[in-house]
This record gives structure tokens, sequence and C-alpha cells, in this order.
């Protein structure tokens, strides 16, 4: 299984959900629409997403730890 970053490519805002539908092999549009709609229900959502922002490395970062 690949590790979870955040790409390079296919970014639309932070590369969060792009990474999240790489990992677990969704298209990346699909994750995008379920973590839009998940806003619409309570909870913190918003926070979450800004947490994997920080905390997940992108590729580069990601890549040059694998080698």
């Amino acid at each position: 299984m690949n590790g979870l970053y955040r790409p390079r490519e296919g970014r639309i805002i932070a590369g969060v959900c792009a990474g999240l539908a790489r990992r677990f092999g969704m298209a990346p549009w699909t994750v995008r629409l379920l973590a839009l709609l998940s806003c619409l229900l309570p909870g913190p959502q918003f926070v979450v997403y800004l947490v994997l922002w920080v905390m997940l490395p992108s590729e580069d970062r990601h890549m040059a730890s694998t080698h």
C-alpha cells in the first residue's frame, strides 16, 4: 500500500483529498464531494482537514524519507 501524503499534482487546495483518494484507491472528486457533503453535518470536519493539511507530508518529503 502507498503511504499517506499530499501529491504534487492534482491538488485543488492543499492536496488532502487527493492524497486520501490516492491512498484508498478512489477518485479524487469522490473524496472531495464526500468532504464537502460532510461539512453539512455537525462536527469538526473543517478542523480535521486543517490538521491533515499540516500533518501530512508533501510528496517531495514523503519520497525523500522512503529512499
